[in-house]
């Protein structure tokens, strides 16, 4: 059922506004209906789709579906995947932005267009099914005339105050971050001392560059950026986790993927191993490794690797340790917002893996600015055949070089044999 917005006190559609910039960002891959720095719509009717996990339910979401999640302090990569699958509206039963810090994926949500909630609880998962017909009238949630919750409306005027304020106070996030840091270098020691079990691998990393691609912020644009990278210097490349769909869409196969598999999909994981993907099961260092079941009833053969951290930190490590010469991280947290905006206690050890490999680790974006692809051999050929062309018109509309033509065929004839 598609997706009804009607604006307030009027029948008639809502005009066109100009798409609000949002500082220091860049838009989503896949621009939205533009949307005036106004009112939100009041009134959105559509399907709710029923995820928990906002990850794995953007797989599942139509344009003009009503996503109900469960995601305290909304992040940009979450935000721009729900604005991308074409939800109409997302019903929050958590705090879009609990204040723990300047978190942007609530202003790109409004930004674009999408009809904000933040509702009180999570009782709504209880009271409707997935696919359910439902209407967000303001902040109230109906199914026909029964009125099923009711919370605040977020709009671009508040959020971007909200946001700005958590600016202001960003130096408690700060301290926060650096304690946790701090907890992971004394719990994850393994980590930065390199003591990490690993097992023989098919794929060979030593002396060449490693491409690890990870479900982020611009991770996209970034591959598209990579293309001549990519094309010249043929590295190894490590998808880790939904990675794997992000190279397969760009027509790339990974030769190797790392993860606990959670949000791989399983059409994906398939294919790439039918190309010749290794896998790799990220595990629990007590050896729990709930993605291998997946992989067994899959019927796909893996390796397990114990560890401590996120599975990219995995992907890193695993490529330092078999001898990569650099690694270019695609779609990963590379600056001090970026670790914030994911808001994750996890993230502070991929801090501390940066930091175990050092000078060998580049982003996708600083390679992109610095590499100079080399002349293709088509570019190479036009210009030998332009030369030819022109060399042949020069001869020809010339009486003596004409001459010395024919007396060199002549003579070339001769030494072949065959004048």
């Amino acid at each position: 059922m598609a997706a009804t917005e009607q604006p307030p006190n009027s029948g008639a559609a809502q005009p066109s506004g100009a798409l609000v910039p949002l500082p220091a960002l860049t838009p989503p891959a896949t621009p939205p209906a533009p949307f005036a720095d106004v009112a939100p719509w009041r009134t959105v009717t559509g399907p709710a789709r029923l995820g928990r996990r906002t990850k794995l339910l953007v797989r599942h979401i139509s344009r003009g579906d009503v996503a109900v999640i469960d995601h305290l302090d909304i992040d940009r990569v979450s935000a721009e995947e729900l604005i991308a699958a074409g939800a109409a509206a997302v019903l929050n039963c958590r705090a879009c932005s609990s204040g723990a810090y300047p978190n942007l994926g609530p202003q790109l949500l409004v930004q674009a267009g999408v009809h904000l909630v933040d509702l009180p609880d999570d009782a709504l998962f209880e009271l409707i099914g997935d696919g359910e017909a439902i209407t967000v009238r303001d902040g109230q949630v109906l199914c026909g005339d029964r009125l099923l919750a009711e919370g605040v409306v977020l709009d671009l005027a508040r959020v971007r105050a909200e946001t700005e304020a958590r600016r202001r106070e960003v130096g408690e996030a700060l301290e926060r971050f650096a304690h946790n840091t701090i907890e992971h270098m004394r719990e994850e020691r393994e980590l930065l001392a390199g003591r990490i079990e690993l097992p023989r691998f098919a794929t060979d990393f030593r002396d060449r560059s490693a491409l690890v691609v990870v479900r982020g912020v611009d991770h996209q644009h970034d591959l598209r950026a990579l293309r001549p990278f990519i094309r010249d210097m043929r590295p190894v490349l490590v998808a880790v986790d939904g990675g794997v769909e992000a190279l397969l869409q760009v027509g790339l196969c990974p030769d190797m993927i790392v993860g606990d598999m959670d949000s791989a999909g399983e059409a994906a994981l398939l294919r790439a191993y039918e190309r010749g993907a290794e896998l790799v099961v990220h595990s629990y260092p007590d050896g729990r490794a709930p993605g291998r079941r997946r992989l067994q009833e899959l019927g796909l053969p893996h390796k397990l690797v114990p560890a401590p951290g996120t599975s990219q930190d995995v992907a890193m490590l695993l490529a330092a340790e078999k001898g990569a010469r650099l690694i270019v991280s695609v779609g990963s947290p590379f600056n001090l917002l970026e670790f914030l905006d994911r808001n994750r206690g996890g993230m502070s050890s991929t801090f501390l893996t940066r930091l175990r490999i050092g000078e060998i680790l580049v982003d996708a974006k600083g390679v992109s600015r610095l590499y100079h692809p080399r002349p293709g051999l088509t570019p190479l050929l036009v210009v030998i055949a332009a030369g030819l062309i022109a060399l042949i018109a020069v001869v020809a509309m010339t009486p003596a070089l004409r001459d010395v033509a024919e007396l060199l065929w002549l003579k070339l004839q001769l030494l072949l044999g065959t004048g």
